[in-house]
């Protein structure tokens, strides 16, 4: 009884998954096109080197993510029974309770308060929907069609007039975002989903590969370095998670495991270390100049090593403690290093939390390259994509930053495939339990008290 019931309620979640459609994703993805698309548009009247107009608290933010936040909280109450929370979705709210614990010792309480809230409201908004979403839903197809958006509106800009550019800045369109940079991730991002768009066939093929197209030139026009040795880098190493893990049942946690690995041999043998391996590619030796915030950074660390400044309280704050920088350093909004910033604001600790929910989230994945390695591909790519990237910018827990948003959105797949391949484990046990009963020839015969002792002797 128990084995039919649970058969039958997987066979309802398998025809559930027949409905292409779900009212639930409106919102992330809502939350998706404000933050990629119209919210740079309302900052694309600023200079490039006005901080104050870029990092200026806009009023549209407050009234649109506070709407979003509250949708996504009554789908939750209404639909509360079909929750079902992976472990990286678990980790992910640890590292945001912890987040709001810090607010308590925050250097600043008052902005750190604000910017966690509005933290909360993002999370909110694009995570909860995606835990109750019924049907056949795919939110790697949502997000491309966001990313195919702001790439084809890009094509207006990068033929306009040419952007207006910080002094001594690298020459290269911006399209309607701050910078060139911003342009540049928009289309690598776009290419990767691009690339799962043409495993289709028809009208969504050419659609992905005209799009794709598109994102090659923005690519181009952009001048983003960091865009195109990401764009290279990522799904070569995301094949090789897959490899690993179809051939030998390694999961993709081994991936980065084994990069640092090699790094620090290849450190210790030869000392090329990361500032060498930055003259190699750019000609110069400090990450354009990352390598002295990374030493504020450090000694900052160093001051706070358990428990940090507080949540986003430690850059372009009152009296912030930052302003003790030299030169240029002072004026950063972050350090330009997500981990570095982990390490910042909420300490080792909070830094632990930050690595084990990105150790769950690639862990989970190893469901999806068991039930999809296509799909699992594109998104494996886009997770290392912003992984590596977080390396040279800061946009974990930043914000509303497109790629905490796409990375929200990824840990919600994820998350989903995982509890999904959970559910239907006992499904496929079950008939594989049936399937070796009917093929077994020791199986009992139809009739006879003692059918199952004759069957035994007839063999």
């Amino acid at each position: 009884m128990r084995l039919n019931a649970r058969s039958t309620a997987a066979g309802s979640r398998a025809a559930s998954r027949d409905r292409p459609f779900d009212i639930y994703l409106a919102v992330p993805l809502a939350g998706c096109l404000y933050a990629l698309i119209v919210y740079p548009l309302l900052l694309s009247g600023c200079s490039p080197a006005d901080q104050v107009c870029l990092m200026a608290p806009r009023p549209e933010n407050r009234v649109v993510w506070p709407l979003l936040a509250s949708a996504a909280v009554v789908m939750v109450v209404m639909n509360w029974r079909r929750i079902a929370l992976s472990p990286n979705i678990m980790c992910l709210f640890a590292y945001l309770a912890f987040a709001g614990a810090s607010v308590a010792w925050a250097y600043h309480t008052e902005s750190s308060a604000v910017r966690y809230a509005q933290q909360v409201m993002v999370v909110t908004s694009i995570v909860l929907p995606a835990m109750i979403m019924t049907g056949r839903t795919d939110l790697v197809r949502a997000l491309f069609l966001c990313f195919a958006i702001a790439s084809l509106l890009s094509i207006f800009f990068v033929l306009g007039p040419p952007p207006r550019l910080a002094e001594n800045a690298t020459p290269g369109h911006t399209g309607f975002f701050a910078g060139k940079n911003y342009l540049g991730q928009c289309a690598a991002i776009t290419l990767l989903l691009s690339f799962n768009e043409m495993r289709y066939r028809g009208v969504r093929r050419v659609f992905g590969a005209i799009v794709g197209a598109v994102a090659v030139g923005l690519l181009v026009l952009s001048n983003s370095k960091t865009g195109a040795a990401l764009v290279v880098l990522t799904p070569a190493l995301a094949g090789i998670a897959i490899l690993g893990r179809r051939m030998f049942g390694f999961s993709p946690v081994v991936l980065p495991v084994a990069i640092l690995a090699i790094y620090t041999v290849m450190t210790f043998l030869t000392s090329i270390d990361v500032y060498r391996l930055s003259y190699y590619m750019y000609g110069e030796s400090t990450f354009t100049g990352r390598k002295f915030i990374w030493e504020f950074a450090q000694y900052e660390i160093s001051m706070r090593p358990w428990l940090g400044w507080g949540y986003q309280s430690f850059w372009l704050v009152p009296n912030s403690p930052s302003a003790e920088a030299k030169g240029f350093v002072k004026a950063m909004p972050n350090a330009h290093s997500g981990y570095y910033d982990s390490l910042l604001e909420m300490g080792r600790f909070g830094f632990v939390l930050l690595i084990a929910y990105l150790t769950m989230t690639l862990h989970a994945c190893q469901r999806m390259i068991d039930r999809d390695p296509g799909r699992a591909w594109c998104v494996l790519s886009l997770v290392v994509f912003v992984l590596i990237g977080n390396a040279l910018e800061t946009t974990f827990m930043r914000g509303f930053e497109f790629l905490w948003i796409l990375f929200l959105f990824l840990t919600a797949e994820i998350g989903r495939q995982w509890v999904w391949a959970r559910a239907e484990a006992p499904a496929r046990a079950n008939v594989r339990m049936r399937s070796a009963v009917t093929r077994s020839p020791y199986r009992r015969p139809s009739g006879g008290r003692f059918g199952h002792q004759a069957g035994v002797r007839s063999q």
